[in-house]
């Protein structure tokens, strides 16, 4: 995996308290605005709150026991003003922290892609995409939950809790002092839940993102799976998953609920136990009602304010964990970084040389001192037989990995001390498997350089072999491609790759068996496109089919990882002992009996 960022920052990110001071920084200064209007709201919509706990003792005395008429519409009109403001506040917060939410979410979304874009090749094939996928998707909201709720909790339900809590004690001290008496068993049962829900929620996003996945695979390999007739097998799969993510969220649920009965208990006896001290004040010392009404009023205004308190520690781990999950993706640093003293490649001949190359994707190796030049302006073809290491030579040229030892040049460049972006910019890259994203053709092929215009566009499909295809299509250039291309044919998604490849006029073509998958007369369209391509560049490519290959101006031949023989086809082909010969002596009698 990438390398996790500095130590110190996921350290601090371990807590509650790290998560929160990192979001505050990262997010409390572009949107202070924003936040102290939405706080200012709330304290409004707590203050009137307190106002219509306090009021009570004034309704009861002035209205009920002092019969005074004259006081009953200025009360009822305070009580009216407060409501209407408690609205107003309530609906300009909602607003805002919505707002603010949304363009929180928004942009870590862009920061998450574009970090994803840094992190090397490597990264993406030890990583499941759908892991990925839910990873950015279920938990980037983790970071607007920890901000709202830190507001809300702060500005309006504990300035809530504190000014109805004032009114109490103002009113009855004594009643208020067992409110606290009984409080801290509660918060200590609400703090050992949290601790348990972090784990849980943990383990339940992993579980969703193999459910995301295993439904994933079964989308793209779909015919596979009718082919193979697997629908029973991939079905008790995913049962079997769904059924884990399922009994995970039950017990995320109880977990997240418990905390209910125990705050409902404690307020059933709270209320109680005042409601009949109060009873017993008023039945037998006479005492006036109005400051128990308000006092009442008070706590039962206080309730929906401390539950939501009681469960602020509940829901932020919740959010917590997500957010850092978040985090733990953000502080990856990328595998591959541009050197302190890389500068930019300069191109003239476009000549490569691989000098000593070794690499291993894990302990066992791939290449092992793997030496040839490809001339610039000529067509070099790596040819061998499968797990020779010819697709991870290609994979080291444009630096989707480095080589554990050895160097490649270009123009005598080492590519380990330019900068990959430059390097890259040189190159152009046609694949076995074509990838054409969502969008149009004209869009898929305009991805090789995006300032080509429409007219280099559709040069380049017409020196691909794609130009007569595209335009008889339903809506020409501007006819959707459908995911990856499944609209059209093995054939035609090539050209369109390679036309993607020419509109770049990189001086560097690498082909990865471009033609291995298709068809004879597919096959025959896409070789012209090919050596129109290839013209005028220096060309590496990978050969399956050792027909479409003869013309290269020079063959080397690997095996195990090992460059055993170098030459043209007329050389190696004439060396009877030579394992181009064998190869090319298997594959001539299949050639002729597919006609």
């Amino acid at each position: 995996m990438e390398s996790s960022a500095n130590k110190k920052r996921t350290v601090s990110s371990d807590t509650i308290t790290g998560v929160l001071k990192r979001i505050i920084a990262e997010n409390g200064r572009d949107h202070i605005g924003g936040y102290a209007f939405a706080i200012s709201c709330l304290v409004v919509v707590a203050l009137s709150t307190a106002f219509t706990a306090w009021i009570m003792k004034v309704i009861i005395d002035e209205a009920f026991a002092n019969r005074r008429a004259d006081m009953v519409w200025i009360i009822c009109l305070s009580i009216f003003i407060a409501f209407v403001l408690r609205g107003f506040a309530s609906y300009g917060q909602a607003v805002a922290l919505s707002r603010i939410g949304n363009n929180i979410v928004a942009r870590y979304q862009r920061r998450l892609y574009a970090h994803l874009m840094t992190l090397s090749v490597g990264f993406y094939n030890e990583a499941r995409s759908a892991h990925i996928a839910a990873q950015v998707s279920q938990n980037v909201g983790g970071i607007r939950d920890v901000m709202n709720l830190t507001i809300t909790s702060t500005a309006r339900d504990l300035l809530t809790f504190i000014a109805l809590l004032g009114v109490m004690v103002f009113q009855d001290p004594l009643l208020s002092l067992a409110v606290f008496i009984l409080a801290p068993p509660l918060l200590y049962g609400l703090r050992y839940l949290s601790k348990r829900l972090r784990q849980v929620t943990r383990e339940a996003i992993h579980l969703n993102s193999h459910v995301l996945g295993a439904m994933q695979e079964t989308i793209q390999g779909i015919a596979i799976v009718k082919a193979f007739t697997m629908e029973g097998e991939l079905v008790r799969k995913l049962n079997k998953l769904v059924g884990a993510a399922e009994n995970r969220a039950n017990r995320i649920a109880r977990l997240s609920e418990r905390n209910a009965p125990m705050t409902e208990t404690f307020a059933g006896f709270a209320v109680a136990s005042i409601l009949a001290y109060a009873a017993y004040r008023s039945i037998y010392h006479n005492v006036p009602p109005g400051a128990f009404f308000s006092f009442v009023t008070a706590l039962l205004l206080a309730y929906d304010p401390a539950r939501r308190l009681a469960r602020l520690q509940v829901q932020l781990e919740r959010a917590v964990v997500n957010a850092r999950m978040i985090y733990e993706l953000l502080d990856m640093e990328p595998r591959q970084r541009d050197l302190p003293d890389a500068k930019p490649l300069n191109v003239t001949d476009a000549r490569i040389e691989f000098r000593d190359v070794s690499f291993a994707y894990s302990a066992d190796p791939i290449l092992n001192n793997v030496s040839f030049v490809a001339e610039g302006g000529k067509t070099t073809a790596l040819v061998g037989p499968s797990g020779a290491g010819k697709s991870t030579v290609i994979n080291l040229i444009p630096r989707f990995f480095d080589p554990k030892s050895g160097q490649i040049f270009i123009d005598g460049q080492d590519i380990a001390h330019v900068t990959k972006q430059s390097l890259r910019q040189q190159l152009a890259y046609v694949s076995q498997q074509p990838y054409l994203f969502e969008g149009t053709i004209r869009e898929n092929i305009r991805y090789g350089r995006p300032e080509a215009t429409d007219a280099e566009v559709e040069e380049a499909a017409r020196l691909a072999y794609a130009h007569e295809f595209i335009l008889a299509q339903s809506n020409g250039y501007d006819t959707p491609v459908g995911e990856n291309g499944v609209t059209l044919s093995g054939g035609q998604r090539q050209r369109l790759s390679i036309a993607r490849a020419l509109v770049r006029k990189a001086p560097i073509l690498l082909l990865d068996e471009a033609t291995s998958a298709l068809d004879t007369e597919s096959e025959a369209a896409v070789q012209r496109a090919l050596d129109e391509a290839m013209t005028g560049r220096t060309v590496v490519v990978i050969a399956h089919r050792l027909s479409t290959v003869v013309r290269a101006d020079k063959m080397v031949v690997m095996q195990q990882g090992r460059v055993v023989e170098e030459g043209n086809h007329e050389t190696l082909a004439k060396r009877n002992d030579g394992l181009y010969a064998r190869l090319n002596n298997l594959q001539r009698p299949a050639a002729s009996d597919s006609f």
